[in-house]
């Protein structure tokens, strides 16, 4: 089993909150100046988010490769990666969203900070599978 996915997995998780707070902030605060910097500060939170859930994904199918697992484990880690998937797929396509179809310092739409909470919420969902997987199944964990 690779180390690196148990590091690398917190990095989509941080940026992707501290996006979300950004952005949300941006799109609420009165202050215009104040409002395009949290937007840039979220745009650019928001596509290192989505690269980093791309890393976390590629390293936890590399972890999971090549490992004996039990029939309950082995479905634990499947509704884990199912929603893996999904949420950098949502990152991605967010961080195009706003990296390419908005200016960087642009107050986000309501819909595209909807679509971000659920992306967000996808991605905590994600961790506690993970986090399911290690503690209930002992994947990953040194016998």
């Amino acid at each position: 089993m690779t180390p690196w996915h148990p590091m690398i997995v917190h990095f989509p998780l941080a940026l992707a909150l501290t996006a979300a707070l950004a952005l949300y902030a941006a799109r609420i605060l009165p202050d215009a100046q104040l409002a395009a910097r949290l937007a840039s500060v979220g745009t650019w939170n928001l596509c290192a988010a989505a690269v980093a859930a791309l890393a976390a994904l590629g390293s936890g199918l590399a972890a999971a490769l090549g490992q004996e697992l039990s029939v309950a484990a082995r479905q634990a880690v499947s509704l884990h990666l199912k929603w893996a998937v999904c949420a950098a797929f949502g990152l991605l396509l967010l961080a195009v969203w706003r990296g390419a179809g908005n200016d960087q310092d642009a107050r986000p739409s309501a819909p595209f900070l909807v679509i971000l909470g659920l992306s967000v919420a996808a991605l905590i969902e994600t961790g506690y599978r993970g986090g399911l997987n290690v503690y209930l199944y002992g994947i990953g964990v040194a016998r």
